[in-house]
């Protein structure tokens, strides 16, 4: 069955063959009391084991790379209150795109453009200004509708105190934004718990969950037994729990996520040849396959558009021409070079789902995913037809669900 899955074009498959039973008992509503207690299912060479997050390094050898996504998650909920009293919840998706990327867009003080899901928008009249007054500090934050798109609405965003960055505001004003999933509200302990240990740049609406595993004394095991490690960045949209509701892919767009990855991490990959290299997340295996994907088409002289989506959602598998791994990356260290750039900073929409070629990860650290999901998709592309085993075994032995759950640790 698998096998005649691989031979389809990913737009055709059905997403009805990608779904397994899940119990809302299953799905972890709270993380455990330690972030490495969880266990840690390993798959390798058709064989499943079990262990617990804080071993992990046991099961990685030290000829290995590990990357983390260090996104950091904002506070992407915003409640309004109508002059009736009523509140209208905002949750802010992604910067209008005059801003360039996701970090310009942070730092503007004053007023933003960012596109937002509204909940109870049909109460939100034409011209309404909506307001926020926050205390600690203090300012008013001020929303009125600047435009309406298919599915979400362009918000012009103001406050009154000049000194704050939209970040700022954010932090002081707004929610965790909490996987709706999850059926219950953002508490005191979710503001450190869906968080890992090493985010840094601001900008996801959702944890990269993988790295919530991990803690400093996990990174310091890993260090001891000489696997190196690196950070790059992808900020999860609210796209990453758009279900799909089309039979087939074919009809499914994925969301452009933004990414950044440092010209020192690309060089790092590229002395990594013959190491094994081991995703922390689907985020950032959906980064390091999209860094080969933009060197390909540096490699062989096509356009990228930096300043838009570099790789659309059927690349991987439309593209006539292909390079080597390394032919990518070099293609991609000339290209900074010659700009003068520090870092890559684009946007990607690439879906991986079975019939992909892997061409920069060889391990996966994943939590487990929603049945009928993109991300599923993408396990079943890593591991192929077993992926439906792993998550028989995981229901049969307690394993924990989704966001807050426990996780895996995949070979190809």
């Amino acid at each position: 069955m698998f096998q005649k899955l691989l031979s389809m074009h990913p737009k055709d498959l059905r997403i009805e063959d990608f779904t397994y039973p899940l119990p809302d008992e299953r799905i972890a509503k709270y993380p455990l009391a330690k972030r490495d207690a969880s266990k840690l299912l390993i798959y390798k060479n058709g064989i499943i084991a079990e262990d617990i997050y804080t071993n992990i390094a046991t099961h990685i050898p030290g000829d290995t790379l590990m990357v983390f996504n260090q996104t950091k998650v904002v506070h992407a909920r915003l409640l309004f209150t109508k002059p009736s009293g009523s509140v209208i919840e905002v949750f802010c998706l992604a910067p209008h795109e005059q801003y360039g990327d996701i970090q310009s867009a942070m730092g503007q003080k004053g007023s933003v453009l960012w596109e937002c899901l509204i909940g109870g928008a049909s109460k939100w009249k034409h011209g309404m200004v909506l307001q926020l007054n926050n205390t600690h500090p203090t300012f008013t934050l001020s929303a009125k509708i600047a435009e309406r798109k298919p599915g979400a609405y362009m918000l012009h965003l103001e406050w009154d105190n000049a000194a704050l960055t939209f970040a700022e505001v954010l932090h002081y004003a707004g929610k965790v934004p909490l996987p709706p999933y999850l059926h219950r509200q953002a508490e005191v302990t979710d503001e450190a718990r869906y968080q890992t240990v090493f985010a840094k740049e601001e900008g996801s609406v959702a944890a990269p969950t993988a790295g919530l595993h991990f803690t400093p004394q996990i990174l310091q095991s890993l260090a001891t037994k000489k696997i190196d490690t690196d950070f790059l960045t992808l900020h999860v949209g609210a796209g990453t729990f758009k279900p799909v509701k089309s039979p087939t892919m074919a009809a499914h767009e994925m969301h452009a996520e933004w990414i950044e990855v440092r010209s020192e991490t690309i060089q790092q990959l590229k002395e990594s040849a013959g190491k094994k290299i081991v995703a922390v997340g689907t985020t950032s295996l959906r980064t390091l396959e999209s860094l080969y994907w933009i060197g390909n088409r540096l490699h062989n002289s096509l356009d990228v558009d930096f300043h838009g989506i570099a790789v659309s959602q059927w690349e991987p598998y439309d593209s006539v021409q292909t390079c080597t791994t390394e032919q990518a990356l070099t293609a991609l260290t000339d290209y900074l070079q010659a700009q003068g750039l520090r870092k890559i900073v684009t946007q990607t929409q690439i879906l991986i789902a079975p019939g992909y070629t892997f061409r920069m990860v060889d391990g996966l650290v994943t939590n487990f995913h929603q049945p009928q999901s993109t991300l599923l998709l993408l396990v079943a592309a890593f591991i192929g037809g077993d992926w439906r085993r792993v998550y028989d075994y995981a229901a049969a032995h307690d394993f924990r669900f989704l966001s807050y759950g426990d996780g895996s640790l995949l070979w190809r």
